[in-house]
């Protein structure tokens, strides 16, 4: 870690959604929030990336800065893995046997797919919340995010009826902007928002990197958890479901990536089509390489021992990218 410096990088980041892989996410953050001179300008997201973009925020706001950064977004995992502690979804002793953190053999996993084929994702009663409402609503304090001027926050959103996204800004946010932008089709209902229905924003923007071009930022880094490719095909109806995310997810990456790197805007339904010119240097930290050798199901596995594996490996991978390229963020 550098204690002092004369020169400040700036940085936009792109957060990535990918179920609790998100906790791979959590451990690059872990590891840049400790770099003196790396400055976070602003910072896009969708589904558990928009999680963590808006728990850094909470952090950071008010003079919370690094630190208070760091402990939001410990908090916020550690707990989702207790809570999850607690949950039916959990691996069975097959699953542990068969290794790669898989819910292969967990009813549960399959239940929780098939259900939502055969009577529609769960529908919001007062006795069947969201768990993700839950406990955004009671680790995190958006009125303290929204006031996080620090930090530019963009969420995305992907409106059922149009198929278009919606970003929403730092000013805007709360719980219910937040659970439609992780709100898978195949387990959820579809999220109102004043009036309109929402799903994931990974189907529109994976993350968002558009609004950065209007920023005029220089440096974009991207942090990279949704996996491209799969040693194994998927065979049950619940990791099919879950690969075909993962495709339609990355085909909003390369999208997003191409936009930015040509310097033009994205149709959003707000504004249309944007144009801007002026393509910023894009940095991609990736934890491909590890997370692609898991099980397609791990994506639902909240196990506290889990998500702290992803932790580690976030740090490692953190670590590797800023002794290999950090020299490049503000290189002319």
């Amino acid at each position: 870690m550098i204690k002092s410096s004369h020169h400040f990088k700036r940085i936009s980041l792109g957060l990535q959604g990918a179920g609790t892989y998100g906790a791979f996410t959590w451990g690059v953050l872990d590891r840049l929030l400790d770099e003196d001179d790396i400055v976070i300008d602003s910072v896009s997201g969708s589904s558990s990336g928009a999680v963590n973009a808006v728990v850094l925020a909470d952090g950071y706001a008010l003079g919370g800065g690094r630190a208070g950064a760091r402990q939001a977004l410990q908090r916020f995992w550690t707990s989702l893995g207790q809570t999850m502690s607690m949950s039916p979804l959990a691996r069975t002793p097959m699953d542990h046997i068969a290794g790669n953190w898989t819910l292969e053999y967990s009813p549960a996993y399959h239940m929780l797919e098939a259900g939502a084929a055969l009577h529609g994702p769960v529908l919001e009663t007062p006795f069947s919340q969201n768990p993700l409402r839950n406990l955004l609503s009671s680790l995190v304090d958006f009125d303290r995010v929204r006031r996080c001027e620090e930090i530019q926050l963009f969420v995305a959103a992907t409106n059922v009826k149009t198929g278009s996204g919606r970003l929403f800004t730092r000013k805007e946010l709360d719980a219910q902007r937040i659970v439609a932008s992780a709100c898978l089709p195949t387990v959820f209902a579809a999220v109102v928002v004043e009036g309109e229905t929402y799903w994931d924003g990974s189907f529109a923007a994976n993350p968002p990197l558009a609004p950065f071009l209007e920023l005029g930022a220089s440096d974009v880094v991207v942090i990279q958890n949704n996996p491209v490719s799969r040693t194994q095909l998927p065979r049950s109806m619940a990791d099919i479901g879950n690969r075909a995310n993962e495709i339609a997810f990355n085909i909003s990456f390369l999208r997003e990536m191409a936009t930015l790197q040509n310097g033009l805007g994205v149709a959003s339904e707000d504004n249309g089509q944007n144009m801007v010119s002026g393509a910023p240097r894009v940095h991609l930290i990736s934890g491909l390489d590890i997370l692609a050798g898991y099980s397609i199901s791990s994506k639902l596995n909240g196990e506290l021992s889990f998500l702290l594996h992803l932790h580690a490996a976030g740090v490692a991978t953190a670590e590797a990218w800023l002794r290999e390229h950090k020299n490049e963020i503000g290189a002319a």
